[in-house]
């Protein structure tokens, strides 16, 4: 990823949900009134802020014969339209060496495209992730030419600047170090992500391994570009102010000419079901313990998604959640406690619970108290009152997320790489629809400790 890009993790709480259900106070005759007005409240911002619910039925789908998928939106709120061309590659497609979709990310492109891109008043910017790479660009309607051509230009025609390898090269061995290596919790994440999975690419870092890194060489990102960067293994999302049958007329006269290619080799690996718990300890330079707890999950494919999603927002999401309410306020063993559920995965993912250690707490006590916590939850389930208040959580984080064209156009291409945009009309009716039964039987289904795999930042002073 690009220096200043930014990404939005579907349904992760948002800033304005997290206060708003963190105001609600624990008595029921008060928390009916106080949730009335919460929702009126919402009710207020969807309308005057964030796209209909309706707009993804409004999304229109075509595909030119080179197989290029388009995925065009109208909205008319502002001047401004977001574009995005969608790569289905990304770190689970790099077979010889890690950190090759991510190195091609920074290489590929136009000379001088973020400097035009921005010359015209707009900003751009890509990401790579572990199933998808994403270039977009921000600009008004007037410009937004300029980027469609420049994308087509990427698909086209790009030649690697053989002058600029080595630079780049330096740059993302940089990029590791500081972000990883230098960085306790992401190192002590990359580590039990690769002790949790023992055989899917998942298992790798999307920036790579540095002894990878330093072995890709110029022909390895030219092959990858070919085999990957085709129409076919693509799709474009083009959201806000423009006429559909005027936008699809500009991207095919950009787009149609450029040839498919083969179809790209597909990931046939499967993770093998854990059976045993695993777990890993890092010792590193840090102030404070740090603790992550991965149990396996399906993806939004799976029909216990839903259940799980709720399950992270109980947990672990806002102040008031579980998680976070014994540990942090009441019983002050941890610093910060987060719970996360990533159902927007190609392949099956991961439900996880990171926790930092107040200072001079041992991690070992604080994993036994979040053990306690959740055997409590698998043994006596939740209160239907509790489940409606993080079935509207999720409902209103489900506005605010789509509150600007870019986020709105993220979650869909989001939805489209893991499977099809489509799901993404039938989310919160899922939400609606699970019960405090599935929410029992999901924790006790993959929430098991025997299944988990625990990693523990043990600090040093050295």
């Amino acid at each position: 990823m690009r220096k200043g890009a930014k990404f939005s993790f579907m349904f992760g709480p948002s800033k304005h949900t997290r206060f708003f259900f963190d105001c609600l106070p624990e008595s029921p005759a008060v928390n009916s009134r106080h949730l009335l007005l919460l929702l009126l409240l919402l009710l207020v911002f969807s309308v005057l802020s964030a796209p209909s619910y309706s707009e993804a039925s409004q999304i229109q789908e075509f595909t030119l014969a080179n197989g290029l998928k388009i995925l065009l939106l109208e909205n008319h709120r502002s001047p401004t339209i977001t574009f995005q061309v969608w790569y289905r590659v990304g770190s689970r497609n790099d077979q010889e060496k890690s950190g090759l979709s991510h190195f091609l990310e920074h290489m590929i492109g136009p000379k001088d495209y973020s400097r035009m891109i921005a010359k015209n008043g707009g900003e751009s910017n890509a990401i790579t992730s572990a199933d998808y790479t994403v270039y977009y660009a921000n600009m008004s309607r007037e410009k937004i030419h300029i980027a469609i051509e420049l994308e087509a230009d990427r698909m086209a025609r790009n030649q690697l600047d053989g002058a600029e390898f080595e630079t780049e090269k330096k740059v993302i061995m940089e990029e590791r170090r500081l972000g990883t290596e230098d960085n306790p919790a992401s190192a002590l994440t990359e580590i039990t992500t690769a002790t949790a999975y023992s055989m899917h690419p998942y298992r790798r870092p999307v920036i790579g391994w540095m002894h990878d890194i330093q072995r890709i060489s110029r022909e390895d990102l030219q092959r990858h570009y070919r085999t990957y960067y085709i129409p076919n293994n693509a799709f474009i999302i083009a959201a806000g102010d423009f006429s559909a049958a005027e936008m699809l007329a500009v991207i095919k006269r950009a787009f149609a000419k450029i040839p498919p290619g083969p179809e790209p080799p597909r990931v046939k690996i499967q993770e093998v079901q854990q059976r045993v718990a695993k777990g890993a300890i890092l010792k590193k330079r840090a102030e404070l313990p740090y603790l992550l707890i991965y149990y396996h999950a399906p993806n939004l494919r799976g029909p216990d998604s839903f259940a799980l999603d709720i399950l992270a927002t109980m947990l672990g999401h806002g102040h008031s959640s579980r998680l976070y309410r014994e540990l942090v306020y009441e019983n002050r063993l941890a610093y910060d406690i987060t719970v996360n559920y990533y159902r927007l995965s190609l392949d099956s993912t991961i439900f996880s619970i990171s926790a930092q250690a107040m200072p001079g707490k041992d991690p070992q006590e604080l994993e036994r108290a979040i053990d306690l916590l959740l055997a409590r939850l698998r043994s006596e389930g939740v209160s239907d009152r509790e489940m409606e208040k993080a079935k509207n959580q999720i409902e209103a984080d489900h506005i605010f997320s789509q509150d600007s064209m870019y986020d709105h156009a993220m979650i869909i291409g989001q939805y489209e790489s893991s499977a099809t945009w489509r799901l993404l009309r039938v989310y919160l009716e899922g939400i609606r629809k699970v019960t405090s039964g599935d929410i029992l039987r999901t924790a006790r289904k993959y929430l098991d400790n025997d299944r988990r795999t625990l990693g523990i930042l043990i600090p040093t002073t050295d």
